[in-house]
């Protein structure tokens, strides 16, 4: 066991981060490791909390409270089981540490910010596999993220669209 990092896994419940932090738990997380799930939602959702953390994002929130209905929905999000039922296990037998955080506005901008603030040893993200012309014409936030964050960052790939 190496020293004890801090990775973060951005998560917005889609089939792609759902793969992501799968990856995440099978390759690369050990014991003693934190997890801090980096959730962005959209600035056109308007949760109470948003106005508290919207500079800084939402205070590190432990699994356990994360979990609850009535605090995801106070942070704007829907809580997925599958998400739960993936990280349940690895906080208890690889004794890591499940944290959240949210941040509202930019996926790109907010990743980044994330790997800056929270001094994150590596970030792992899904890729949704665009084909070239749908990358330039929606934008990557993968690519940015790479070319941007200040922690060594892994996309995790699923198969391209076309």
């Amino acid at each position: 066991m190496g020293k004890e990092r801090i990775i973060g896994i951005g998560m917005d419940y889609s089939a792609t981060s759902k793969i992501a932090l799968k990856w995440a738990i099978d390759n690369l997380i050990e014991e003693g490791d934190t997890i801090i799930i980096i959730h962005v939602v959209s600035s056109k959702v308007e949760p109470t909390s948003k106005q508290l953390f919207e500079d800084t994002g939402s205070p590190l929130i432990p699994l356990d409270e994360f979990k609850q209905i009535n605090v995801s929905k106070y942070y704007g999000l829907n809580p997925d089981k599958e998400v739960i039922d993936m990280l349940e296990p690895v906080a208890k037998h690889k004794k890591v540490t499940v944290v959240s955080k949210v941040y509202w506005g930019d996926a790109r901008e907010k990743l980044c910010d994330a790997a800056e603030s929270l001094k994150l040893d590596a970030l792992v993200i899904g890729g949704r596999g665009l084909g070239v012309l749908k990358r330039v014409l929606l934008g990557s936030v993968s690519n940015y993220v790479v070319q941007n964050a200040t922690c060594p960052v892994t996309v995790v790939k699923t198969s391209p669209q076309k």
